[in-house]
């Protein structure tokens, strides 16, 4: 493998740049003199990161370990990657802030779940290691055990829901045998609408799932139980999970910001339509997730519009400031035409690997970029990474994905949208939905020569992922070939503007009251109704709210709106009070009230000078009832006294 030096120092000027042949080896001591000096550390290879960590020992800073070889070096363009190499050295630089975690704790209490003798040979191979409880649909001809090692039982699953360490299953047709049972199993009656509870489940059934996107839910196992291989791999993955585990808590959760819900209406659902486990659930005017059943494929947090709910495995702000640091040690160290490759280390690595090690490697103009989750890539990320630089966007999935990436789909299109245009021609952002290196290989070859900013932006934010894409977005449109104002945008997207059929509008404000974010406000002092579009997220909520149904989202991006100031939708004359003079209302619904009221309520004849009474201020028309002594009541025939069950009971007695 070739190592370009003048490339990686140009890359990271601020770096102390050594290299070695055999630094594993027979310089091993280079190693442990750079390890005992104070200071961050990188180590260019992860092949042999466990012995570095063991001969560091116990360090003050913790090293980082970047893969340059099968990523970089050993590649067909191997003698072209320095600059590749610098920015990915640049990147892992960038230090990561610790994320929380979760304990889960199991007891080792699993049931199975099957059809026939399979599930029961599980349980043998268990017992040794967990508490056991067999539960096959039906026992039919299954002959029962000399011993009972553990329970064997009939049931059938309805629904389940829970979490490793907290499942709980309700069962039909449940019936467990008798002691008694000979040459086959004599059940007791069936009972249904049974609870179970257990730390794991192990389902050999065969059937449809019992979780959505069950792959993503820790502690239930699933093999075909006609694979004895898929069988074995899950039972010795379950006999390992007894104790206690710790998982990332994935989302943190701002329930100020959730713009879900306001009085009863629903607004923003986003992140409910994505969570492929089920994690999120409505609580009240906000949202709340489940840490314990979140699996983090991040796609709440991509399209969360106000930045309520947040991914830390990095924060959003962390993860584009190591693709600014990526992307300008590129630049720097006299890269070109760059491609952005994200990909998740279960998947992509072990492809990327197998690339370098069998084929052409990846080409030196495309840069690596692992995430935990590729659906956790929102669109600043890709906003940001163009007004860097790149040239296309590329994400690495499986041919068949674990689950829904419906969120991932909906950023790229909105992405695609934006760049579109300002200029960008060609197809920018993509997914490559492959499980054969060979096929990653002739995507990437096959993306052409693109035209990039002319020159790269080198912002740097912290903060919320609104405020990232803002910030990204108004650097792209300053940078960008062919910049315009407006952008319309595909239903969905987390900015754009509201219109109002001002004929209908009647200036309740209600749509204010609901507005979680104040992109629709009013005026104390006069009746009128302003928007700032730089802050509405098309969360919907002053739509479902207007009593007049007169207000429609407009998905577009603006890139005047974080400068412009309030627009005036509508605006209209204040109704004054006609005793003290006092702005009280909107003087034409005041009128509209009076004329239809006017004449036409017994409250109200035609000519009475009641009716003023509705042109006053509240202070105003309590006093000059008082002075008039107006009763409402007074002229209107008694009602009829209601009847009650005495009534009745009289009347019969008279009958009688």
């Amino acid at each position: 493998m070739r190592l370009d030096t003048a490339a990686i120092r140009r890359g990271c000027p601020n770096a102390e740049i050594k290299t070695f042949r055999h630094l594993c080896g027979a310089e091993l001591d280079h190693f442990r003199k750079a390890a005992a000096a104070d200071g961050a550390l990188t180590v260019a290879c992860t092949q042999q990161a466990a012995q570095f960590s063991d001969e560091a020992g116990e360090r003050a800073d913790a090293i980082d370990f970047v893969n340059i070889r099968e990523t970089a070096g050993w590649s067909r363009d191997g003698a072209r990657a320095g600059a590749k190499m610098a920015a990915l050295l640049a990147s892992a630089s960038v230090p990561a802030p610790d994320y929380p975690l979760v304990t889960l704790s199991s007891d080792g209490v699993v049931l199975i779940y099957g059809r026939d003798e399979a599930a029961i040979e599980a349980g043998r191979l268990l017992a040794d290691h967990l508490d056991v409880t067999v539960m096959l649909k039906q026992l039919g001809d299954t002959v029962p055990p000399a011993a009972t090692v553990f329970p064997i039982v009939q049931g059938a699953i309805r629904s389940a829901k829970g979490h490793f360490g907290a499942f709980e299953l309700t069962i039909d047709d449940y019936a467990r045998p008798r002691p008694s049972s000979r040459d086959r199993f004599v059940l007791d009656t069936p009972r249904s609408g049974v609870t179970s509870r257990c730390d794991l489940v192990l389902d050999l059934s065969g059937e449809r799932p019992l979780f959505s996107a069950h792959d993503l839910r820790d502690g239930y196992l699933r093999a075909d139980p006609n694979d004895p291989a898929a069988v074995l791999r899950a039972v010795l993955a379950a006999r390992d999970l007894v104790g206690s585990f710790d998982k990332p808590k994935y989302i943190d959760v701002t329930p100020d910001l959730c713009a879900h819900s306001r009085s009863k209406r629903t607004g923003c659902h986003r992140c409910l339509d994505l969570c492929p486990t089920g994690a999120i659930t409505p609580d009240g005017d906000h949202v709340a997730i489940d840490p314990n059943i979140c699996a983090g494929c991040g796609q709440c947090a991509a399209a969360c519009p106000t930045g309520a709910v947040s991914y830390t495995l990095p924060p959003a702000d962390t993860q584009l400031q190591k693709l600014r640091a990526m992307l300008l040690a590129y630049h720097q160290a006299g890269g070109t035409n760059a491609v952005l490759l994200f990909h998740d280390s279960p998947h992509g690595a072990p492809l990327i690997d197998a690339l370098a090690r069998h084929g052409d490697g990846l080409p030196a103009n495309v840069l690596p970029f692992a995430v935990n989750e590729l659906t956790q890539v929102g669109l600043d990320a890709i906003v940001g990474a163009f007004a860097y630089g790149v040239t296309a966007v590329r994400f690495l999935l499986r041919a068949k994905p674990r689950h829904d990436v419906t969120g991932l789909s909906q950023t790229i299109s909105t992405a695609e949208a934006i760049l579109g245009g300002l200029g960008f021609e060609g197809r920018r952002v993509a997914t490559i939905e492959t499980d054969d290196p060979d096929a990653l290989s002739g995507h990437l070859t096959g993306i052409g020569p693109l035209a990039a900013v002319a020159t790269p932006a080198t912002f740097k934010t912290v903060g919320k992922r609104r405020d990232l894409l803002r910030f990204a977005l108004s650097e792209l449109h300053r940078l960008a070939p062919k910049p315009v104002d407006v952008i319309a945008l595909p239903q969905g997207a987390p900015v754009g503007a509201v219109s109002v059929d001002t004929g209908g509008c009647t200036l309740c404000l209600a749509c204010v009251s609901a507005c979680p974010t104040g992109a629709l406000r009013d005026d104390p002092d006069r009746p009128v109704l302003k928007f700032i579009e730089d802050a509405c997220v098309q969360c919907g909520l002053c739509q479902s709210t207007c009593p007049e149904k007169v207000i429609t989202l407009k998905p577009q991006i603006d890139f005047r709106a974080a400068r412009a100031p309030a627009k005036i939708i509508k605006e209209e004359e204040p109704a004054l009070c006609v005793r003290c003079g006092t702005a009280f209302g909107v003087k034409s619904t005041i009128d509209r009230i009076a004329a239809k009221l006017e004449g036409r309520h017994w409250m109200y004849p035609a000519g009475d000078r009641r009716i003023d009474a509705l042109r006053m201020c509240a202070d105003c028309r309590v006093i000059v009832m008082s002075e008039q002594q107006f009763d409402p009541f007074k002229g209107v025939p008694e009602r009829t006294p209601p009847r009650t069950t005495d009534d009745y009971l009289r009347e019969r007695d008279n009958k009688e």
